[in-house]
């Protein structure tokens, strides 16, 4: 955007950390100021780094919005910097009332992974435009706060077709297990119980043990669980094998967990990711 070229001053600048946190700041700011959101399609939030040049933006922004809770192993460094230096920044984790890891070697830990609960979610919309509205100079308060508005609505609206579609699996399918424990909000908020993960860990950096497999195995036959479900952006190839090792009849269903994405079925924005999800959840849970 040019901003205020004819002045020679440039626009305002907020800096987001994961591209979920960048597509619900770019909605709730419009044009009002520039969006620079530093993780990619497809990428890993535990994992992904910044370049010379994008830590160089974390410093110069008048707003950074990250996560928190541990999410950006990658990129943390470069936000306490920037906020030593005094730049505002907003852990959004951190104020939607996040929960604790019970199980594995995350157990006692804070959980990131709030946006899987659209409920936290509309929190943050609302965490997001405040903080926009306090340290970005020259925004119009009031359409921040009204595209604010309307997009939590979205968000509410979301929430209960959510609920909707649970609803269609029976209380004994909802048994989760997945590629590591990224669905504990989710679970908390629409009545799953999460049997384990592949990693059994709140990172995708961690690795399964032999051990950890056969506990999970042990626990699939157990559950009768019927489905596993593996991130999109990482290899589902540990899922495939506990599938395998299993000896139980228990399909591989990608979801779009921790990233934005190019790939069909669809999950270019928040909402098309959450809606995906549960669809491909609901439908692996009844067999389908």
């Amino acid at each position: 955007m040019a901003g205020c070229a004819s002045t020679g001053e440039s626009a305002p600048r907020v800096v987001v950390t994961t591209n979920i946190l960048g597509d619900v700041t770019q909605t709730i700011i419009g044009d009002q100021a520039e969006v620079t959101v530093l993780m990619k399609p497809d990428s890993d939030p535990h994992s992904f780094g910044v370049s010379a040049q994008e830590a160089a933006l974390i410093e110069d922004a008048d707003l950074i919005v990250y996560n928190g809770l541990g999410l950006e192993e990658g990129v943390l460094r470069n936000v306490e910097a920037a906020k030593q230096a005094g730049v505002p920044a907003l852990a959004v984790g951190e104020g939607v009332d996040p929960i604790r890891f019970t199980a594995d070697e995350a157990a006692g830990q804070l959980d990131p992974h709030f946006w899987t609960d659209p409920g936290r979610m509309a929190k943050a919309v609302d965490l997001i435009a405040e903080l926009v509205v306090t340290h970005v100079d020259g925004i119009d308060a009031a359409a921040v706060r009204t595209a604010a508005a309307t997009y939590r609505a979205q968000v509410e609206q979301l929430d209960s077709w959510v609920g909707q579609r649970v609803a269609t699996i029976p209380p004994e399918s909802r048994r989760l297990v997945t590629n590591h424990h990224v669905f504990g909000y989710f679970a908390q908020r629409y009545g799953f119980q999460v049997i384990g993960a592949v990693i059994p860990s709140g990172t995708t950096l961690a690795s399964p043990s032999a051990s950890d497999l056969k506990s999970l195995t042990d626990a699939i036959k157990s559950a009768k669980v019927k489905a596993v479900f593996a991130d999109s952006s990482q290899p589902d190839r540990l899922a495939q094998v506990l599938a395998s090792e299993a000896g139980v009849d228990v399909k591989v269903v990608p979801l779009f967990s921790e990233s934005l994405s190019r790939r069909s079925p669809g999950a270019t924005t928040y909402l098309d990711m959450i809606r995906s999800n549960t669809k491909a959840m609901a439908d692996g849970l009844n067999g389908r």
